[in-house]
């Protein structure tokens, strides 16, 4: 466990050590189901992947969460609050949990998200829960890491149909409606049964709707069951696989697109550099188009 921590946080942290470690790592990656788990905040989604943990662990699957919460634009820190809400499973060596920041990153997940996944693949856990941030209608990243996409809806919240609202609707391999014990959970559930008469699916797959209680429980092993029935028609299909290619493909864009920015940083863009550009191109001396196209072509020299 603390070998898997150190890891991550190498990872994490982006060390020297970090990019030799994936290396490491990678051949040994592959074989866990990596779940993501999605929606507004106030759904109840870190309750939930405690509960869905819990029903795992019954089948004596260990588990990995990942908990992703929002970093303050102002003070660049965060609170990352999602652990304590998954304290049943303290002491437990079969379930790791490891909240982390956005670090500024948008769509729900940290930049390194998918790292972290790959290095908890790789230790052996046969799940890899991922909690996004709860941004809404915008989050939609996880759908190109995660095998089984869940979005969470919840009654009573003012904004059902938005939440149904802008690619949630397309992301979504199972929706479940928590806190059902609620008002409402079937005018939502109705409401989600209209959208998809609206928008079929290539694979021609229909999203269950599943209703939960996850504070006590109710509807988390048919949750699980759900899951395991469209990891099947993954498998029957050949769409597993399918996915995973085109999962990677703008994984590798993300990867070329991130390690062309590093190096750009720590060539011609430092923190100076940055500020004598910015200077001048603010006092119009410059123009940023040429200046963007002058930095770029050195580095393809």
């Amino acid at each position: 466990m603390r070998a898997l921590s150190r890891a991550i946080t190498a990872v994490e942290n982006r060390t020297t050590d970090s990019h030799e470690l994936l290396k490491a790592l990678f051949v040994h990656s592959g074989r866990a189901r990596v779940v993501g788990l999605t929606g507004s905040p106030g759904a109840g989604k870190s309750t939930l992947v405690d509960a869905l943990a819990g029903q795992y662990r019954k089948r004596q699957k260990t588990v990995g969460i990942i908990a992703i919460d929002p970093t303050s634009p102002f003070t660049g820190g965060a609170i990352l609050g999602d652990r304590i809400r998954m304290q049943s499973h303290t002491g437990d060596s079969g379930t790791f949990i490891r909240s982390m920041a956005t670090r500024g990153a948008l769509g729900g997940l940290s930049s390194t998200t998918a790292d972290v996944a790959t290095v908890m693949d790789a230790s052996g856990r046969d799940l890899v829960l991922i909690e996004t941030v709860g941004v809404g209608q915008d989050e939609v990243d996880i759908v190109r890491l995660a095998d089984v996409t869940v979005v969470i809806l919840v009654p009573g919240m003012g904004d059902d149909v938005q939440s149904i609202k802008a690619g949630i609707m397309e992301i979504a391999d199972i929706f479940v409606i928590n806190k059902a014990d609620r008002d409402g959970a079937e005018r939502v559930e109705r409401e989600v049964r209209a959208m998809q008469a609206l928008a079929m699916r290539h694979d021609n797959w229909v999203p269950p709707v599943v209703k939960t209680v996850a504070s006590n429980g109710t509807g988390v092993a048919e949750l699980a069951a759900t899951i395991d029935e469209y990891e099947n028609f993954l498998t029957t299909s050949e769409l597993g696989h399918q996915r995973r290619i085109a999962n990677w493909r703008n994984r590798l864009r993300e990867m070329m697109r991130d390690e062309v920015l590093r190096r750009i940083v720590q060539g011609a863009f430092s923190e100076e550099a940055v500020g004598e550009y910015a200077s001048q191109v603010a006092d119009q001396q410059r123009d940023p188009y040429s200046l963007i196209d002058e930095i770029v072509g050195k580095l393809a020299r």
